[in-house]
Order: C-alpha cells, then sequence, then structure tokens
C-alpha cells in the first residue's frame, strides 16, 4: 500500500495562503509563524513534484496546477473534516446510520420537511429511507431492518405514537363514466368499473384494506401511479387527501358522490423498532417528525 507523500495539513495551509491572500495573512489566520508557512508550501511543492504558487509582487497565486490540484485538495480537507465529525459523534453515542421506513400514506412534504431539519443536525449520520405499503411496515419492526417504522398498524408486543390520520378519498377523472350517472353511487355502480389499488408490499402477511369489490381491479406498486392512472381515465380510486388536493381545487379529479363510504380514515403511528436501544440520532429523527406533524396540525 502507498503512503502518500503529501499531507492534509500542507494542502490546508495552501488553501489558507490563496483564501487570504498572501503568506503573512494566512501565518495570522492559522496562528503560525511565517516561516512555518512558507516551509510547509514548499514541502508540499517539493513533494507533488510541481509548481503550486506563483509570487507576483506581494500577492501569491496558484498556478494552473495548482489550481487543478488545490480544488480536488479541498474535498478532500471537507472528506476529511466531515470523518472527524462524525467520529466524534460516534464517540458521544450517536448511531452512524439510522434507518428509517414509511408507509407511502405519509405526507411526503412533511416527511422531506423533517428530513431537511435533520440535516441540519445530522452530523454525519446517514438515513436509509425505504417505503413501503402496509403489512411492509410491520414485516420491518418483526425483521429489525428498521429504527424507526411509520405504519398504519401497531402490531402485537410494540408501544406506538399516533402520528396523524390521513383521509383517504374515492375519486375519478370528471370523464369517468361513473360520473356520468348523475346520482348517489351504490357498491353495486362500482363493481362495473376498473379499480386500482396499491398492492400490499409485505409478503409474509399481506393484508386487504378498503373497498375490493370491484369484478375489474389493477394493481400496482405506488400512490403516483395510482394516481396517474385515475388522471388517465383507467378506473377510480381511494388515494389520500393530501396527494389529490390540488387535483380536487383545480377539478382535474371529482370526488365519487358515494351514498356510503365516500372517504375514510387511516392512522399513521410511529413505532421504535427497539425503544431501549434507540440512539440520540434516532430518537431525534423521531421527536423531528412528530414535531412537524403537530406544526402541520396547528396551521
Amino acid at each position: 500500500m502507498r503512503i502518500p507523500k503529501t499531507t492534509l495539513e500542507q494542502w490546508r495551509v495552501l488553501q489558507a495562503i490563496v483564501e487570504y491572500g498572501g503568506y503573512a495573512q494566512a501565518a495570522e489566520a492559522l496562528h503560525r509563524s511565517q516561516s512555518s508557512v512558507s516551509y510547509a508550501v514548499a514541502r508540499l511543492q517539493e513533494q507533488a513534484g510541481v509548481e503550486l504558487l506563483a509570487i507576483e509582487g506581494r500577492k501569491a497565486r496558484l498556478t494552473e496546477n495548482g489550481k487543478v490540484l488545490l480544488k480536488n485538495a479541498i474535498d478532500m480537507l471537507d472528506d476529511a473534516q466531515r470523518l472527524e465529525q462524525l467520529a466524534q459523534s460516534l464517540g458521544r453515542g450517536r448511531e452512524a446510520e439510522v434507518r428509517l421506513v414509511v408507509d407511502v400514506a405519509f405526507p411526503t412534504t412533511l416527511l422531506l420537511e423533517a428530513l431537511a431539519q435533520f440535516m441540519q443536525v445530522a452530523e454525519g449520520t446517514r438515513i436509509q429511507l425505504t417505503e413501503v405499503v402496509l403489512s411492509g411496515a410491520d414485516e420491518a419492526l418483526f425483521n429489525q431492518s428498521a429504527d424507526i417504522v411509520i405504519g398504519t398498524h401497531v402490531p402485537a408486543g410494540y408501544l406506538s405514537n399516533l402520528l396523524l390520520d390521513v383521509e383517504f378519498v374515492a375519486v375519478a377523472s370528471p370523464a369517468h363514466p361513473l360520473h356520468r350517472l348523475n346520482r348517489e353511487l351504490t357498491s353495486e355502480d362500482l363493481r362495473r368499473h376498473m379499480q386500482i389499488v396499491i398492492r400490499d408490499s409485505g409478503t409474509a402477511h399481506p393484508r386487504d384494506v378498503g373497498w375490493l369489490g370491484s369484478t375489474q381491479r389493477w394493481t400496482v406498486t405506488s400512490m403516483e401511479t395510482s394516481l396517474s392512472m385515475v388522471d388517465a381515465g383507467l378506473g377510480f380510486a381511494w388515494l389520500p387527501r393530501h396527494l389529490l388536493q390540488k387535483r380536487l381545487e383545480e377539478g382535474s379529479l371529482w370526488p365519487l358522490p358515494l351514498e356510503q363510504g365516500q372517504s375514510r380514515r387511516a392512522p399513521l403511528y410511529l413505532t421504535y423498532a427497539c425503544p431501549g436501544q434507540a440512539g440520540p440520532a434516532t430518537r431525534q429523527l423521531a421527536t423531528l417528525l412528530e414535531e412537524v406533524v403537530r406544526d402541520s396540525a396547528k396551521q
């Protein structure tokens, strides 16, 4: 294994000379003597084998080779700083990674807001996000493949916090034959038309949820695909109101005028896979998710 001749410290000195405009200014910024700064750069150029700096009057400027090498060196310095932050974080007992499993019914805007806030305090902690449907959340708990799970069900033996209720609305395109009946719809009306449903992502004990009485049914794996099919007039579906709101306001989708069951609510719970072993980063992310949901409810 080849050991690099140059050091991160030498590249940091070069960066300071360029950033502050000269040897003396860099020495002051780094709290070092000017002679040690000059020596560090001289050794760096010698070990790199190319001229990095050219002196013009009292200012030092990068050569073309210096520009290319320093740009790469800055990336390397940033990586080293992140590595040190991660080491400090791990030293305080903070996890290197948090595994988050979320049911697709959870509003994406709330998820992104919580993750954006977590990014500001993550201290190098990675997020592994998996989106699931129905019993896929349960399986993540049973298989211990998650640290935090947001799902529609609380399995036996687990304690959870209710995050929010998601409203599902039965909708179809304005041109759909069901809307042409111009009356309240019955389950018998629905049976004659194509229903778009979301497949349970779990494999051990998949669940069926909601009305599934249509003799014609297409099953898809994502909310977005289901919504696109409904948009295209291929069928009807129950979809989360937060996903539909803009289309409902624009009139590009219409709620189905059902005599019963036009909408239904599904609770979403936040569950720790192993509460006693949840580290500070896991608990911090869970807290942010709960706060984002509470703030949204207030608004």
